[in-house]
């Protein structure tokens, strides 16, 4: 029999626990630190405590440009041709544009039924905080849309973190290889091996987690008033918890209708990565720890290595929900009244626009306002969302990762039935 003592170390050694008690612990020092400190000397603190979660992001982002390309490459190789790459890549795609459209509807559908911005009341916004995004919105169109998705260099591509874009250079590469067959063998295993040393990296990336995860909460809790904001945005994040529950409601359906009793051990699997994107509000943080976890549960490493990179770029189920949602709730603080063919366009356009830009900071947001300015509605509306927006991030990064595991999982079983 384990002793009392063996069984505590077991459970503080679990990796999930010491997120869990990282995050109790940042918000009780963000608390402390807000209630108690000058607003200055608060944001200096929240300032330096936030860089342990930018050193955690940013040892996770060293790592996915070379997993995203060995992993796929040797996934691709490994398919051996064209028609099963073609036959997973329209399973993926039928996947992720079904679930972004349903995403887009469930938004769409709770920001109408519980009308959050009709009758808002927030002289205090501060239209000047909106600068940041606006600015990145004015050369949003088709063209910059295209380039995005298609590298110019795959070095840059990787300096810069381009999933989509690593993904594009990654199929070709892996195609290529497969085509040459047992000539380019010796390159396949050598990227076979590099990925495995990577994967071993991933271990050790995580174990400073809890310590991202600690430094991103106390930053934040530090410098907001979570009760006041609470208060005066309660009806916007409500109306968003409702949209955001019952998109978790039919993705976890979907899921159990699909794998059935495999469900809940998937769920098992990737709770570490959920709180680690919930609470440093990066589902790219997780990219690593996930494929890790999915071949754990059984997927075959091709399938994971294919879907995943893939799913980062078009499965973007959170973001997609909160698209909509704030791009109406906006229209309604304005007193815009939008028909519901408008409502339905501006859903195809959000659709197709969020394609391209993974990666990017506030990606959401910068989607948004693009919208917006498409559809007459003022872009510095965008300042109505951002006091509250780190919080729905939390949430919108987390979904974003079950809908990932949730594509890959299920077209893994399928690949496995055919």
């Amino acid at each position: 029999m384990n002793s009392p003592e063996n069984q505590s170390k077991s459970i503080f050694s679990n990796l999930t626990t010491q997120i869990l008690l990282a995050m109790l612990l940042g918000i009780i020092l963000g608390i402390f630190i807000h209630n108690n400190w000058t607003e200055e000397a608060a944001k200096e603190f929240s300032g330096y405590i936030k860089m342990l979660a930018t050193i955690f992001i940013r040892l996770v982002q060293m790592i996915i440009s070379p997993l995203v390309f060995t992993t796929l490459v040797v996934g691709i190789a490994k398919l051996g041709d064209i028609k099963a790459v073609g036959r997973i890549g329209g399973k993926a795609l039928g996947w992720f544009f079904t679930a972004s459209f349903i995403s887009l509807l469930i938004g769409m559908f709770w920001v109408n039924i519980l009308q959050p911005g009709v009758g808002l009341n927030l002289p205090s916004v501060d239209l000047t905080t909106a600068s940041e995004v606006t600015e990145k919105t004015q050369n949003f169109s088709a063209q910059n849309f295209v380039e995005h998705i298609i590298p110019k260099s795959i070095v840059e591509a990787m300096a810069t973190n381009e999933i989509l874009q690593i993904v594009i250079f990654s199929i070709f590469f892996g195609l290529a290889a497969a085509s040459i067959g047992d000539y380019a063998k010796p390159v396949v295993s050598a990227l076979d091996k590099t990925s495995h040393i990577i994967l071993k990296m991933v271990n050790y990336v995580m174990k400073f987690a809890p310590i991202g995860v600690f430094g991103a909460i106390a930053g934040v809790f530090s410098v907001r008033d979570f009760g006041e904001l609470a208060l005066t945005y309660a009806k916007f994040f409500g109306s968003f918890l409702v949209g955001i529950t019952s998109l978790w409601v039919i993705l976890l359906l979907v899921g159990f209708m699909f794998l059935k009793n495999k469900m809940s051990t998937l769920l098992k699997h990737i709770i570490s990565p959920l709180i680690i994107a919930f609470g440093t509000t990066s589902s790219e943080a997780v990219f690593p720890k996930l494929t890790e976890e999915l071949e754990r549960f059984g997927i075959k490493d091709k399938i994971v290595s294919f879907m995943l990179p893939l799913g980062y770029s078009f499965n973007l189920d959170g973001s997609m929900m909160y698209m909509t949602f704030a791009s109406i709730f906006i229209a309604q603080a304005y007193g815009i009244n939008l028909e519901t063919g408008t409502q339905l366009t501006m859903l195809l356009v959000l659709m197709l626009t969020s394609k391209g830009i993974a990666g990017v900071p506030r990606a959401s947001l910068v989607v948004v306002a693009a919208t917006c300015g498409m559809f007459k509605i003022p872009v510095e509306g965008i300042a109505l969302i951002l006091p509250i927006d780190h919080f729905c991030d939390m949430f919108r990064s987390a979904t974003n990762v079950l809908g990932n595991a949730l594509a890959t999982s299920v077209v893994g079983k399928w690949e496995k039935e055919d």
